[in-house]
């Protein structure tokens, strides 16, 4: 399996044949305008939509948020509908309290997440800087983290707070973004987490296999995002795509924090049933830190 931090956008594919993102044509360029008018008119009502059921909701719930999660669903599942792009699922969202856990393929994973599952992103700090996905990601209540050893205390404070008032936090545990055709080992420092202040008892942890499947005649890694990628150019070449592909989400059986004794045993668990339900990424080799 190809290093994905070694890709190159530009360069063939890693089927060798083939480079990912040929260059956009006249017609490629219409419909970027075209889907990219929709695209945008459509998430900016969708986000007036959903400050003002937070303005309500907000002195009413607090914290809770009855309604607002269902806006982000349905503006999801309707910007991948906008984009061209397929959509299935497999299993169900769990009801328990507790977290979310995924393989990470870059930004659309927020739309193929969200669009069937109310669910809260663990992202890092500079994804609120971003262009647009930032500021989706902070109204629609993104935790944003740190490496800073200095924040860990804090950090780890807004995610018991967030987790106990029944917020389904989603982590990446791979810490990175892919070129979708692997799973990278899971970090189990993340799964500390659930192991602190009696969290464990009270958590379950879903396991999400995301699969992406490229357009036809495209390389399979079109929709992964990693590298020095930017933002703009993935957005215009996937959106440049008459045909699109698809996306699949496989929500596996979520299970009890306290079944496993240490946080690199769920952190295993969940890597391998991933990486299983991975068609390609299943028969990588795994390993811990």
């Amino acid at each position: 399996m190809n290093d994905p931090e070694k890709l190159n956008a530009d360069a063939p594919g890693p089927d060798g044949d083939r480079p990912l993102y040929p260059r956009i044509t006249a017609p490629g360029w219409l419909l970027i305008a075209l889907r990219g008018t929709v695209l945008i008119l459509f998430l900016i009502l969708g986000l007036i939509l959903h400050s003002l059921i937070r303005l309500i909701e907000w002195p009413l719930a607090g914290r809770n948020r009855p309604v607002s999660p269902l806006i982000t669903r349905f503006v999801c599942r309707n910007a991948l509908r906008i984009m061209g792009i397929g959509y299935s699922t497999k299993g169900q969202p769990m009801r328990q309290k507790g977290a979310v856990v995924a393989n990470h393929a870059g930004w659309m994973d927020i739309f193929a997440l969200n669009a069937g599952q109310s669910i809260y992103f663990v992202a890092k700090a500079e994804v609120a800087t971003w262009p647009g996905i930032g500021l989706l990601a902070k109204v629609t209540g993104t935790v944003f983290i740190t490496r800073k050893s200095s924040e860990a205390r804090r950090q780890q404070t807004v995610f018991e707070d967030r987790l106990r008032a029944g917020h389904q936090l989603l982590f990446f545990p791979e810490g990175t973004s892919t070129d979708s055709q692997q799973v990278l080992p899971f970090k189990s420092t993340l799964f500390q987490a659930f192991y602190t202040h009696g969290l464990d008892r009270v958590l379950h942890i879903q396991p999400v296999t995301v699969v992406w499947h490229a357009p036809v005649n495209r390389d399979p890694s079109f929709y992964g995002w990693w590298g020095d990628m930017d933002f703009a150019s993935h957005l215009l070449k996937v959106l440049a795509v008459w045909r699109q592909g698809r996306v699949e989400v496989i929500w596996h059986p979520e299970v009890p924090v306290d079944a496993f004794a240490s946080r690199k045993e769920l952190a295993l668990y969940c890597e391998r049933v991933i990486r299983t339900a991975h068609p390609v990424a299943r028969f990588s080799e795994t390993e811990q830190d």
